[in-house]
């Protein structure tokens, strides 16, 4: 009986490398499949991040600085310069009139001008910078879907190769110091503009 049960004690001895062994074998051929998932699940991440509503707020790599030298005319034949601007926020819209991102989001720009006049100085300043576009059709545009705010010409879009305007709409916020702080890309809608510059103001001053 002894003899029996010394050698049942060690057959379940001698076991247990073997069992363990199999544990780390088994982990070792599931460790690719869990790194494959792993990387699909960061993959349809990066997918919902770029798919996302581009109005659901700044979008774009840009880094924090200096509005550039910009320079133009607006609709009413008054020459324009950016850098006369500081002390105020200014939110610039570079579009085309014939841009169906732009028409839709149309609406969206003129709540946004109204909600800022309301706050009187305190308001940050609203431009439509043209991009490949005729007066002529930029004013049916305006005159189709309203809209009362300073338009900004420039000669060969000189003013969207300044700020390297990838497509249009882009939509651009420039501080009271003249730094660009944030860049939208395609579709805006006024309460994103609106929390973004309160946000700023309320980081920046």
């Amino acid at each position: 009986m002894t003899d029996e049960a010394t050698t049942t004690t060690t057959a379940s001895t001698t076991q247990a490398p073997e069992s363990a062994s199999s544990s780390t074998s088994g982990s070792s051929r599931l460790a690719p499949f869990i790194a494959l998932g792993i990387a699909v699940v960061m993959i349809g991440l990066l997918v919902l991040l770029v798919g996302a509503e581009p109005d659901s707020g700044p979008t774009a790599d840009f880094e924090v600085r200096p509005a550039p030298e910009a320079v133009g005319t607006l609709d009413d034949g008054t020459p324009f310069d950016l850098s006369r601007r500081k002390g105020s926020y200014v939110v610039l819209n570079f579009f085309t009139s014939d841009c169906v991102p732009c028409i839709q989001e149309h609406p969206e720009l003129i709540e946004f001008v109204d909600q800022q006049a309301q706050l009187g100085t305190d308001g940050a300043e609203f431009y439509s910078v043209v991009v490949g576009d005729t007066p002529e059709r930029v004013e049916r545009f305006f005159d189709e879907r309203g809209g009362d705010w300073p338009i900004i010409y420039s000669e060969a879009d000189e003013f969207s190769v300044a700020f390297g305007v990838a497509a249009v709409p882009e939509t651009w916020v420039i501080d009271k110091e003249g730094i660009i702080r944030a860049r939208f890309i395609s579709r805006v809608t006024a309460e994103g503009l609106s929390v973004t510059v309160q946000q700023l103001r309320e980081a920046f001053g």
